[in-house]
């Protein structure tokens, strides 16, 4: 069986008085993108510190990639790549001089003109890197940080101050090395890039891991049900009874519903025995990840 990339149990970091990871558990599996989500201050970034090996951790355990961050190893080392959320300064060097001080420090490192292409900065190789936007800027940070062909990359805020052009290459960059078999673990403040790049995301509120798990198995467990509705009110009428156990008024043209096939078959049989052969407008939608998430970080202040 193949070995976990990430495991973390009992992850605490603390800070005088105050509490920034708190009991986190967390298992990530080999090549796939994973999305910690959560507001400012949630604790994503001390966790993302630990696992790369940059704080100490108060307690808990962690593996990652197979080894204990704190040792910070050299051969281990040389299999992680980090994009920090802090746009890095290279004084008077150039976009090739970047790449190829750092690929110095791999064993086996991209060769400097593929990377510049793969992240969007072919027409920029010789510019000096303090004549970049900062968008540009941003992408060298994402080529210094995976230009050792890393097998687990960590990226955080990847694409704060790109703009929706340059955020799609980012994305692309992203598939690339998924497609290379690389772990991805992103933090990020757009819930629609971790709808678009992760298999499975966690959300972090006051050091706590509340919910790991696929949007589907995320979205069971904030109660946001799938949404069937049509375009006439009314169009189709519900039995009563039905209307009363889905908690929708009869006449209404939209329900929500954790089993969208049984109602959608309701819906057409009774269309059916009014002579109707379609529902114009009938659409059947799952709740986006920022309904999720809005969702749960609702729900953790209810309990505060």
């Amino acid at each position: 069986m193949m070995q976990s990339a990430i495991t973390v149990s009992g992850l605490r970091k603390v800070y005088g008085d105050f509490v920034a990871v708190d009991d986190l558990d967390l298992r990530i599996e080999s090549g796939e993108v994973f999305a910690f989500l959560g507001p400012n201050g949630a604790g994503k970034t001390t966790t993302i510190d630990i696992l790369t090996g940059a704080q100490r951790r108060t307690s808990g355990s962690v593996s990652v990639l197979g080894q204990d961050p704190q040792h910070d190893e050299r051969e281990w080392r040389a299999r992680i790549g980090v994009v920090p959320q802090g746009t890095a300064s290279y004084a008077d060097l150039t976009v090739r001089e970047v790449i190829d001080h750092f690929s110095a420090f791999y064993p086996d490192p991209f060769p400097t003109g593929q990377l510049i292409d793969m992240v969007g900065l072919g027409a920029k190789t010789t510019t000096l890197t303090n004549k970049l936007s900062g968008g540009q800027r941003r992408r060298l940070d994402v080529a210094v940080g995976v230009v050792g062909r890393p097998r687990l990359v960590f990226l955080d805020e990847p694409t704060t101050g790109l703009d929706p052009e340059a955020r799609r290459e980012a994305w692309d960059l992203v598939r690339l090395l998924t497609h290379e078999g690389v772990t991805t673990v992103l933090t990020t403040h757009y819930l629609d890039e971790a709808q678009e790049l992760a298999q499975r995301a966690g959300i972090i509120v006051h050091g706590r891991m509340l919910h790991v798990g696929t949007l589907d198995e995320l979205a069971r467990m904030t109660g946001r049900r799938y949404r069937v509705s049509y375009a006439l009110d009314p169009l189709v009428e519900v039995p009563s009874d039905l209307a009363e156990r889905l908690g929708s008024e009869p006449h209404r043209c939209e329900y929500t519903t954790d089993e969208p096939t049984a109602l959608l078959r309701l819906l057409l049989d009774a269309a059916k025995r009014q002579g109707i052969a379609e529902i114009p407008g009938l659409q059947v939608s799952q709740p986006s990840l920022e309904q999720i998430y809005l969702n749960m970080v609702e729900q953790t202040k209810d309990h505060r």
